[in-house]
């Protein structure tokens, strides 16, 4: 097949391999022509048959893959990840080792078992997580879609759609793949999509359709008959551009982004659509902008891999120094014994490091049991509770330094709310008692019944009863008001029953204003591009628009011109108050002040704010506006800047009606989580699609951003050297010796050929922040800025990128991870945060449950898995150790100190459970004083827990408990005599006496180290001395060495040792050696060098005395005196859309006359 189209492929100039692909060429309704160049192909060399549609016998092109792993692949690629950890590698080594007999003293099952155990818990874990990978790949692929077939419509699965196939979308249907808008149920061929998924915004965006194809509407057999070539750019991760043209008929056609529908969005409001694939599968933007799932390693598991190099390199050193103290000892006494001492060289402990990462695997296990089981962390609305779906990261939970959070969804509930409103100078909103004072509002709070309008929207909650009165008062200021809500706008009305009225509108802000009008009495009903329908307090109403003059980002307001039904002409302006303020007529002055007042009010809450003015104009001086305003909107040159001053001219001493208030709502806690999580020293950055302006309010409202930060930086260069000069400016602002020579990271810079892999922490000179939208951002992350934006944006406390993309959002994220030593978490709620989330980790309903998840769960996992490692590798050099110093007095010889059984036992048995009870259940402070106290959090941030210090430390403790643990029983034993005259200086009586010092003192060890006693630790530290004395007595009995006399050698040392006074005398002596040092050491560097941590876990001692009052559950109040400078986030230009009527539906039945009016029986209809 590929022979055949060499030729052809020659004239398409295209690379049939996708890795390669410089263009896409396609023909629509052609799988022969397509399939040639393997676009998206999964299944290379299946046999590709043009028209043949069975499953299986075609590239699946429309397939996408987050798994790992498959049936055949699991086994190496997972073995291959678990051996990156150099302790499995490093006891898979020594298992080699003792696998030679000449060089080993243990027998090889001895760590095949606890190797096999611990690489089958964690494959059995990771192909559970695959597995859930695979069902969720299996669900999406095999959602059914519409494809065209010879003519007919046939049912198909996702995964079998390929590039060229036209298929049909439904209202309210997921976008399969990338496609071209064909042709629409709706007017000129509009389609409205929401793209929640991509960037994170609710508000519909309008796409439309080549007129060319729009005529091809839903006529199957045009459809089958259509065979336009598209060429267009290779498949890329630019979610607003697209490049493209389509042939058809010999003519060729422009296609843009505004064509395309793009996998991820959603259709709404459209009956049906018809769109070509031109992008399938991994070549659609968004599988482009998501990354590969990786195989994530803690900190620790980092730090262990160092350490077992360590401890590697440590017992290398001592059977060097033992196998030159061995041939010393050979060649000058040994030689003569070889007949009773054949030569052997020293133990291996193995098992020692497999038990270490099974216990690992337990703690870690268990720990993500408490997260699933926390009842604080389940979501009752909607039965949610918290889950961790990965077990290998929870410590890392007590170690973040950087939050990266979306916006939509995670911070707000993607809620608009008409909160309060300013009206001739009263404000209302606010809910008062009796007495006069203020209330906080609740679920209990009264609500105002709208019961008597028949068109209210039934989910609208207002509070203040006082603003139905005036409108029922017939109160003409506030008539106006809603009167001008309900018609400056450009929300689309959607009625498919009478009454039933849904809003589709381009910014949710909007969507808040008009159904705020709609309940109190203002209910906008329909619109053509003439007319807009009113229906006010029962009485319909059409009133002529005559122009729409639009929002943009320099305005920052929209107008609209309309003639009443009596005639009257007025122009509606609603936009910020900055700008409006410089408008308004000079009468309104003091109503002005009084406005401002409660601007600063509503500001101070969070709630966008916007002012809405009116004026009312002559017919004669209008006829003149509108003549040149057709001429401005019909030049060819400077038609922005001609409309924009005809817009100044008309938008002048305008009257001043009040201004709106609305709640951006942000989830429950969301303000006091983040709080909470700056006073643990945890930097949160917002990365969202929003536009800079929603972003910063929601910054504003939810405490992020606020008026006492030394500055709030904004970076929104358009070219690489104006960001450059900004990201600079605000860091000579903040730490102006970071331009000087001798400045730390210069030097280091300057030192190093290529950037540096890690930057020290900067400290500012204050508290600042940073904003940087999405075009600014691109530039900043090239290379040669980079540096310079991590170095500013780390030195500020809270960072916001606005518009950017879900790549942008991930390379953001491995920016900080390359240059800043610490551990990050990224928190999202769609597909559009999957690339800087990488895989799901862990899931909550509510962002408030982030603060427990890290201080709670995440603080308490980091503590239990440090004083497990420390515990653990002291215990071990202590056990290990006593073999190195009894090795100068056995001839350097591999016989082991202690009895056999008690290796075997001591790790599996007696040491498990106590120090698997600490770890698991072990804690400083209880969850309360946690939340209370979050200063607690910071010492995991910085590693003070468990670093190659602290190792270091655990070694010399254990080398020092070993020194104690040999040479106080030796010298106990040495020459000793029973009080009945017999010996017990004997091998096997030293070696009891040895072991048991060694498992009572970690037994006090642990009992030191925890913080937290329960009855399980208890009971496991005691239960496990019982079982060690019930075993070695068992053991060393007369019945256990008459069964099996070769492998029970020590009979009746246990009866005959440890019934002597001076063994328990030694045993004591030891303990104490051991113990106290450590006991002193400890409570004089609390008193003397107390850590930030010793000091608050005393103000906790301190409390617990004198327990505080509940802290009252209260809302958090911004003073602020900045406002929103426009809340709307509408499309540019959507206003002549309006206007032009493309976009509008056939008239609604039910409102093309003033019998629809819920009172039509007591009011007049009144026309134009």
């Amino acid at each position: 097949m590929e022979q055949d189209m060499d030729s052809e492929q020659g004239q398409l100039n295209v690379n049939s391999c996708p890795g390669e692909e410089e263009e896409r060429h396609l023909q629509a309704n052609n799988r022969d022509f397509n399939l040639q160049f393997e676009y998206a192909a999964w299944m290379k060399g299946t046999e590709l048959l043009g028209e043949n549609r069975e499953v299986g016998t075609y590239s699946r092109s429309n397939s996408i893959k987050t798994s790992k792993y498959n049936f055949f692949t699991f086994l190496p690629l997972n073995l291959f990840e678990q051996f990156q950890r150099i302790a499995n590698a490093y006891f898979l080594f020594l298992l080699i080792l003792q696998l030679i007999p000449q060089i080993s003293s243990l027998a090889w099952f001895t760590t095949v078992v606890p190797l096999v155990l611990v690489l089958a818990v964690s494959g059995v874990k990771d192909a559970i997580d695959d597995f859930n990978r695979h069902k969720s790949d299996n669900h999406v692929n095999n959602r059914p879609v519409q494809v065209l077939i010879n003519g007919m419509l046939k049912d198909e699965k996702w995964m079998n759609i390929q590039v060229g196939d036209i298929i049909k979308l439904e209202n309210n249907n997921f976008v399969t793949a990338d496609l071209l808008l064909l042709s629409s149920s709706e007017p000129h061929s509009l389609v409205y999509i929401e793209t929640a998924e991509l960037d994170g915004e609710t508000n519909l965006k309008v796409k439309q359709a080549l007129t060319v194809t729009a005529e091809l509407g839903e006529d199957l057999q045009k459809l089958t008959d259509f065979n336009g070539e598209v060429k267009c750019e290779a498949p890329n991760n630019k979610l607003d551009k697209f490049t493209g043209t389509l042939a058809l008929r010999g003519e060729k056609y422009a296609l843009d982004n505004e064509k395309m529908l793009l996998r991820g969005c959603t259709i709404r409001n459209t009956e049906w659509c018809f769109g070509l694939v031109i992008y399938a599968g991994p070549d659609t933007k968004l599988m482009q902008n998501s990354g590969k799932t990786t195989f994530k390693r803690t900190s620790i598991d980092r730090l262990m891999n160092v350490l077992v190099l360590m401890i590697f390199a440590f017992l290398a050193l001592m059977c060097l120094i033992l196998a030159i103290g061995n041939g010393i000892w050979e060649s000058d006494k040994g030689y003569n014994f070889q007949v009773y001492l054949p030569w052997a060289e020293s133990v291996t402990s193995a098992p020692l490091s497999a038990f270490l990462m099974f216990c690992v695997e337990i703690i870690r296990l268990g720990n993500s049991f408490y997260i699933d089981w926390d009842r604080k962390m389940y979501y009752p609305l909607n039965d949610t509770p918290a889950q961790a779906r990965t077990t290998t990261l929870n410590e890392e939970l007590g170690q973040i330094k950087y939050i990266f959070s979306d916006k939509t969804g995670t911070l707000t509930q993607n809620i608009m709310c008409f909160n309060k409103c300013s009206i001739n100078g009263k404000s209302y909103g606010d809910v008062y008692d009796k007495s006069g004072q203020r209330i906080e509002i609740n679920e209990s709070t009264e609500k105002v019944d709208f019961s008597y309008n028949q068109l209210a929207d039934p989910k609208f909650a207002f509070y203040d009863h006082s603003l139905v009165e005036a409108v029922k008062l017939n109160d003409i200021p506030t008539h106006k008001f809603f009167r001008l809500l309900s018609l400056c706008h450009t929300v689309m009305p959607e009625e498919k029953k009478e009454g039933n009225l849904v809003y589709q509108a381009q910014s949710p802000d909007e969507g808040a204003l008009v159904t705020a009008a709609r309940n109190f009495g203002f209910v906008f009903r329909a619109r053509t591009p003439e007319t807009i329908t009113v229906v006010e307090m029962g009485e319909t109403k059409i009133y002529k628009l005559l122009a729409i003059l639009d929002f943009n980002n320099v305005r920052k307001r929209m107008s609209v011109i309309v003639r009443s039904p009596e005639g009257d002409l007025t122009l509606y302006c609603k936009g910020a108050d900055t700008i409006l303020y410089e408008l308004l007529h000079p009468s309104c002055e003091s109503l002005k002040e009084e406005t401002t007042e409660h601007l600063n009010e509503f500001a101070g809450e969070g709630l966008r704010t916007l002012v809405v003015a009116y004026k009312n104009l002559d017919e004669e001086y209008f006829q003149d506006w509108i003549k040149r305003h057709h001429e401005a909107s019909t030049a060819l040159e400077g038609r922005e800047d001609k409309l924009s001053e005809i817009y100044e001219e008309i938008e002048k001493d305008l009257m001043l009606l009040g201004a709106t208030a609305i709640e951006d709502k942000l989830q429950d806690g969301v303000p006091q989580t983040i709080e909470t999580l700056a006073k643990a020293s945890i930097k949160i950055w917002v990365l969202t699609g929003d536009k800079q302006e929603t972003a910063m309010n929601i910054g504003y409202s939810c405490n992020l951003l606020y008026d006492d930060m030394a500055d709030v930086f904004v970076i929104e260069g358009s070219t690489s050297d104006e960001v450059l000069n900004e990201l600079r400016n605000a860091r000579k602002k903040m730490k102006p010796d970071s331009f000087l020579d001798s400045d730390e990271i210069n030097i280091q810079i300057e030192k190093s050929s290529k950037n540096p892999k890690v930057l020290p922490d900067e400290q500012a000179n204050g508290v600042y922040g940073l904003v940087i939208n999405g075009h600014s951002l691109a530039y900043a992350l090239e290379g040669n800025l980079e540096l310079e934006l991590v170095r500013t944006a780390c030195m500020c406390k809270v960072v916001i990128c606005c518009r950017v993309t879900p790549l942008q959002k991930a390379q953001v994220v491995e920016l900080v991870k390359k240059y800043k030593k610490a551990v990050t978490l990224a928190i999202g709620d769609g597909a559009n945060d999957v690339s800087m989330i990488k895989s799901d980790d862990f899931s909550f309903a509510q962002f408030r449950y982030l603060q427990r998840l890290l201080l709670v769960h995440g603080r308490w996992s980091y503590i239990r898995m440090c004083k497990f490692l420390k515990y653990f590798f002291y215990k071990n050099f202590a056990f290990t150790l006593v073999h190195f110093w009894y090795g100068f007095f056995s001839g350097f010889s591999a016989q082991t100190v202690y009895d056999q059984w008690f290796i075997t036992l001591y790790n599996l048995v007696y040491t498990s459970l106590p120090v698997l009870g600490m770890s698991l259940f072990d804690q400083d402070v209880d969850d309360r004083w946690s939340l209370l106290f979050p200063q607690l959090y910071v010492p995991g941030q910085q590693n003070l827990y468990f670093n190659k210090t602290v190792f270091i430390k655990c070694m010399l403790q254990g080398i020092y408990s070993s020194l104690i643990l040999f040479f106080i029983p030796y010298g106990a034993m040495y020459n000793t005599m029973r009080s009945d005259g017999k010996a017990i200086a004997d091998y096997q009586s030293f070696a009891l006496m040895a072991q048991t010092c060694l498992l009572i003192v970690v037994s006090v060890q642990i009992g030191l180290d925890t913080a937290y006693w329960t009855v399980v630790n208890q009971f496991f530290i005691w239960g496990s001395l019982s079982v060690y004395f019930a075993i070695t007595f068992t053991m060393y009995s007369d019945g256990m060495y008459l069964i099996l006399t070769a492998s029970f050698p020590f009979v009746g040392t246990a009866r005959n040792t440890l019934s002597q006074p001076n063994v328990w005398l030694a045993i004591f002596l030891s303990i104490a050696l051991c113990v106290l040092p450590v006991v002193g050491f400890r409570f004089l560097k609390t008193l003397l060098r107390p850590t930030a941590s010793d000091k608050v876990l005393l103000k906790i001692k301190e409390a617990k005395k004198r327990p505080p009052p509940p802290s009252p559950k209260r809302r958090l109040r911004r003073t602020s005196t900045r406002r929103s400078g426009y809340a709307f986030s509408h499309q540019h230009g959507f206003g002549a859309l309006i206007m032009s009527g493309r976009n509008m539906r056939p008239k609604s039945p039910f409102a093309t006359t003033g019998t629809f009016s819920p009172n039509s029986d007591k009011h007049k209809h009144k026309g134009l």
